[in-house]
């Protein structure tokens, strides 16, 4: 049997927590013996509450100790606050065996990262999370891109729906493909769903309302199907390409040509969801007469192709065995 202990936290995430457990529980469910021991512990053992609710623990994290698998749900994105108020459990995690599994969902990543858990290991968390973590963390590899990662007993994953990605290759890892593609079918989700960068938008929201930025970035929405450049985009806005090019990074965080590149694709995913339309006349309905050039710079931001996406997008469940 396979003991894992999840532990709840002043800033666990309830959706996340009861998530994993419930995995499983259903994976037990649906083998038809218990082949997953949950518990649940806090770093005193006693109860945790979390705003509307109290979660009652079996044990602190001495009894953590005995488990295979140690999963840190979700924490919230407040780091600092999720650091301060888990100290002890840093200070445990940081003696952690290599033999013992340690995993984290979402932003538990920054617990494990701030244990040394992570330290030139694979990992991810929420692709908003990216810029804080690097900082943090700068010995963790980390590979935002990734739904989850795996690397010497130690796993991440990103976003909410993630952590279920996480939890079915836990579910394979100790109990076999066959448990884990059941217990999919069973919750109505894909497996192998892809990269992360599906997910994350390709439109940063601007900083500061800038009096000649915004005017542009409306004037874009309408034109970015038209040949532009810098010159054309300095032009319109009635200033320097220098100037342009400071302040248009000051308020979106990309050079103008990054912006219109991420413009264009995320206008194609909208016009991938009309069957009626080919690939190339998507491509060249949001500015690109090349379709290999569309394709590949679609690929490079939304970690699929085209043709993926649109496949993706007209996909149906199978019908649970």
């Amino acid at each position: 049997m396979i003991r894992v202990a999840l532990y709840v936290g002043p800033q666990t995430v309830c959706s996340s927590l009861s998530m994993a457990d419930d995995a499983f529980r259903l994976a037990n469910l649906l083998a038809g013996e218990r082949l997953f021991e949950t518990f649940r512990v806090s770093q005193d053992g006693q109860p945790v509450e979390l705003g509307f609710m109290q979660v009652r623990v079996d044990g602190d994290l001495q009894r953590a100790e005995q488990a295979d698998l140690v999963l840190i749900p979700a924490s919230g994105s407040s780091v600092p606050r999720m650091l301060d108020g888990n100290a002890p459990l840093l200070a445990w995690l940081a003696h952690r065996p290599v033999r013992q599994q340690l995993a984290s969902l979402c932003s538990g990543a920054f617990l494990l990262g701030a244990a040394g858990a992570l330290d030139g290991r694979r990992a991810t968390t929420h692709w908003s999370l990216a810029g804080d973590f690097r900082k943090r963390f700068p010995l963790a590899q980390l590979q935002i891109e990734q739904l989850f990662t795996e690397d010497t007993n130690r796993f991440c994953s990103g976003g909410a729906q993630a952590g279920l990605d996480l939890c079915l290759h836990l579910v394979a890892w100790h109990a076999g493909d066959w448990l884990a593609q059941r217990l999919a079918s069973s919750l109505v989700v894909e497996r192998e769903r892809g990269p992360q960068a599906r997910f994350a938008p390709l439109l940063p929201e601007p900083g500061a309302e800038d009096g000649l930025i915004a005017p542009l970035l409306r004037w874009l929405q309408q034109h970015h199907h038209e040949a532009i450049d810098l010159e054309r985009l300095a032009a319109q806005t009635h200033c320097s390409t220098r100037t342009l090019l400071r302040r248009f990074k000051a308020a979106t965080g990309l050079t103008p040509n990054d912006y219109l590149q991420r413009l264009r694709i995320s206008a194609a995913q909208t016009a991938l969801r009309n069957p009626a339309r080919s690939l190339e006349q998507v491509a060249m309905q949001v500015g690109y007469a090349d379709r290999a050039t569309f394709a590949k710079l679609f690929k490079q931001l939304c970690g699929e192709t085209p043709g993926a996406f649109r496949k993706r997008l007209n996909h149906r469940p199978a019908t649970p065995q």
